[in-house]
């Protein structure tokens, strides 16, 4: 029996990998591509949703009628309700990167080169933090927050996604593995530890920090539980991805640009840190 070669195999994989790609993009694609419709005419489609005769089935349409931006007219200059629930999520997102940037790279510095009683027991805790689900902690998250004066506060969603476990384990597991003669020419040059932090160990750790801001940004922008349970007076500070469902369940017209909006943000992250995502996580696994 004759081998499949190399190149076969190869090109083989090649096609059934474009393949799936295409199928997990195609969502993506006809979302941009209905965002262009009218008003009017996704009204008239979304119409037809729910219906079980063969004759008034949803037909799929690969473009519009009439090239339209009013969707995004609307969503922007007309009824900014959407608008303003992206604000939220964009503040969210920001607020926590930047609670995590200042904190979580220097939890993992302290963990991984520092020697010190209790050093193991934290770092113990921070795995068994990382493999609980929300589920568990959202109790004593808001018996918390209600003790501190913080519940139905933005404060509530922010701080407690500050120190991400999954986090602090990924860049501690990076930095772990540093050479120590790096770290020792630059002390022998003068350099104290926190310029051995900042000029020397972040600077090398780029790429999963890029990796860890790509996924963080994912779970920031995404969030539900943690606004259902912290803000549960305060509907007007929810992110879009809570009440987008909400305010499309009555076509309107403007909801696939709506989706494209909130998803645009998150694929141009994707795309910006894709090197370091594939980068970082391969450097930290082989590490």
């Amino acid at each position: 029996m004759e081998k499949t070669s190399p190149r076969a195999r190869h090109l083989l994989s090649r096609m059934v990998l474009s393949l799936l790609a295409l199928v997990i993009l195609l969502p993506v694609v006809m979302t941009a591509i209905y965002s262009f419709f009218s008003p009017a005419e996704i009204k008239a489609f979304m119409g037809t949703r729910g219906s079980y005769d063969a004759s008034a089935f949803m037909q799929i349409k690969l473009a519009p009628s009439m090239f339209s931006l009013s969707q995004y007219y609307n969503i922007l200059i007309e009824d900014m309700t959407i608008l303003r629930y992206f604000v939220n999520s964009a503040m969210y997102a920001a607020a926590i990167l930047l609670g995590q940037a200042l904190l979580i790279p220097m939890m993992a510095y302290a963990l991984s080169r520092f020697r010190f009683p209790g050093r193991d027991a934290i770092f113990f805790v921070v795995i068994m933090l990382m493999l609980l689900p929300f589920q568990v902690t959202m109790v004593p998250n808001v018996l918390t927050l209600r003790t501190l004066g913080l519940l139905d506060t933005a404060w509530a969603v922010i701080l407690p996604m500050t120190v991400a476990p999954f986090y602090v384990f990924l860049l501690r597991q990076y930095m772990v593995s540093l050479p120590g003669d790096m770290l020792e020419a630059a002390q022998i040059d003068g350099a104290g530890t926190w310029r051995c932090f900042v000029h020397v160990v972040l600077p090398v750790c780029r790429p999963v920090l890029g990796a860890a801001v790509a996924l963080s940004f994912a779970d920031c922008w995404n969030l539900v539980e943690q606004p259902l349970t912290y803000l549960t007076t305060r509907t007007d500070l929810y992110p879009l991805s809570v009440v987008f469902n909400q305010l499309t369940e009555k076509s309107t017209g403007v909801e696939f640009a709506g989706a494209a909006l909130y998803t645009l943000p998150a694929l141009c992250i994707y795309l910006y840190f894709q090197a370091d995502i594939l980068e970082g996580v391969q450097l930290t696994e082989l590490k």
